[in-house]
């Protein structure tokens, strides 16, 4: 079991790594659809499809699983030693798609950060004007209010008890 989870987390790294790789070059992906592929069927230069980046999952799994398996089966070629290779399998499988997928939600939350970045110091500006603001005619307003107090008594001289006794009920 350890050394099941310590190949899942570093399927999960090298998941990302492939991704990462991908995302700046495919340029054994362009090798193989150059040889697989007549001319007219080759993808175009500007295309950044890759065998992980920009692909379904189903083309993902299938790429990450011929990859595993070759390996598996020269590994087993070159040690000799009987290992639980079903489960490890496994585990560098999902384990990989699992960090193509993390891979791909860094980059694209990073793209949008960065288109996001203007706008949101725009927002923020407009917000801390906004509040400065509000709190101003808060301020005025309380001010306002204060002095509408002092103008009620200015006229009303009389306390409460000459006025009763102007009234006659003193």
């Amino acid at each position: 079991m350890t050394l099941e989870l310590i190949i899942f987390i570093a399927s999960i790294l090298f998941g990302a790594f492939i991704y990462w790789r991908e995302s700046h070059s495919n340029k054994v992906y362009r090798f193989f659809n150059k040889i697989m592929y007549s001319k007219e069927l080759q993808i175009k230069s500007t295309d950044k499809t890759g065998f992980i980046y920009q692909q379904k999952f189903l083309i993902r799994l299938l790429f990450l699983g011929f990859l595993f398996l070759i390996g598996i089966v020269i590994v087993r070629f070159l040690i000799p030693i009987d290992l639980a290779t079903i489960s490890i399998f496994a585990s560098m499988l999902v384990g990989t798609l699992a960090g193509t997928y993390l891979a791909h939600f860094i980059f694209k939350s990073s793209e949008v950060i960065e288109e996001q970045t203007d706008s949101l110091e725009d927002m923020v500006q407009d917000t801390i004007e906004k509040g400065k603001d509000f709190i101003e005619d808060l301020r005025t307003g309380e001010n306002e209010e204060v002095k509408v107090m002092k103008e009620e008594k200015k006229p009303n001289e009389k306390s409460a008890r000459e006025r009763l006794k102007d009234k006659g009920l003193l």
